[in-house]
């Protein structure tokens, strides 16, 4: 399956690859989930994207290196994709009503074809913003004028378990991360970001949020119990690896299944992506029903 990321990853020559070709997940990257990784979910992204994307651009193979380097919105992007071959285009779910007097699970039903993706116009790597006077104390321009990249997958890594204690720390965390330069200082350390003022990083927020890629995953619902309308956040990644766990079980039992009656492999079988897997178990299915028939 092919793609085009939204940001697109720039080499040192900075050349920019944004075409993606990926794979669907085989029975070896499914077990990934069984195997108790799931609360790792940046990290298992990146192994999931490291072993199922083929190629980005002319960079081949990718690896987890290369999935770690990309940006936050291609990684969605790329798991969106991904769950598009192993799954199929059509994704359901139920998501709460949030009005405190309700709270029913409402049905929400879309293609990943219609999900609004917003490609970057500049496509980096790095970019620069000047701060206004009232942000910094600064006559001179220079002295204002910041230097910064996007956050990537290696961000999410190291910070996504300080998001759920402290999401303070972890927002000064990614400023220290993706800040390259404050004014002429061209190495910033923590002590320095800690003294920008909060209108500071309020304004190098939102132009990492204006020159940034996005991937809108802000689904529109109307509650059949209340029959008011709401937008609803929708976790792509918490969903996907909803979808992947829910029929983890029937993982070993499908490939005792197929060794049984075929004799192939547990290597052979888990190698095989979940579509081909289903075939030949209703092939053999439809066999079966047959002989029993004729019996």
């Amino acid at each position: 399956m092919l793609g085009v990321l939204p940001g697109g990853l720039v080499d040192g020559a900075g050349t920019v690859h944004t075409e993606i070709e990926l794979r669907a997940l085989t029975g070896r990257e499914e077990e990934l989930l069984v195997g108790g990784r799931q609360a790792e979910s940046a990290s298992l992204i990146t192994t999931l994207l490291g072993r199922c994307v083929q190629r980005v651009g002319a960079i081949a193979p990718v690896g987890e290196e290369v999935a770690r380097g990309l940006l936050v919105a291609d990684r969605q992007y790329a798991l969106l994709k991904l769950r598009e071959a192993t799954f199929g285009e059509q994704v359901r779910a139920n998501v709460p009503c949030p009005w405190p007097d309700c709270g029913t699970r409402v049905a929400i039903s879309f293609s990943t074809n219609d999900v609004p993706i917003e490609a970057a116009i500049d496509k980096g790597p790095t970019y620069t913003v000047v701060l206004s006077p009232e942000a910094m104390e600064a006559a001179d321009e220079a002295e204002r004028t910041i230097s910064f990249r996007l956050p990537n997958g290696g961000d999410q890594e190291v910070l996504s378990p300080l998001l759920v204690e402290n999401e303070a720390r972890a927002l000064t965390g990614l400023l220290g991360r993706c800040l390259l330069r404050i004014g002429r200082d061209a190495q910033p350390d923590a002590e320095t970001i800690a003294r920008l003022s909060p209108r500071a990083r309020a304004e190098i927020e939102q132009q990492m949020e204006r020159v940034a890629p996005h991937v809108d995953l802000l689904m529109e619902a109307t509650c059949v119990e209340c029959g008011r309308a709401f937008s609803a956040p929708f976790d792509l990644q918490r969903f996907f690896f909803g979808e992947l766990r829910t029929s983890g079980d029937l993982l070993y039992r499908e490939v005792h299944y197929l060794a049984f009656h075929y004799h192939w492999s547990e290597r052979e079988i888990m190698e095989m992506t979940r579509e081909r897997r289903r075939r030949y178990i209703d092939v053999l299915a439809d066999e079966i029903e047959r002989l029993n028939e004729s019996a």
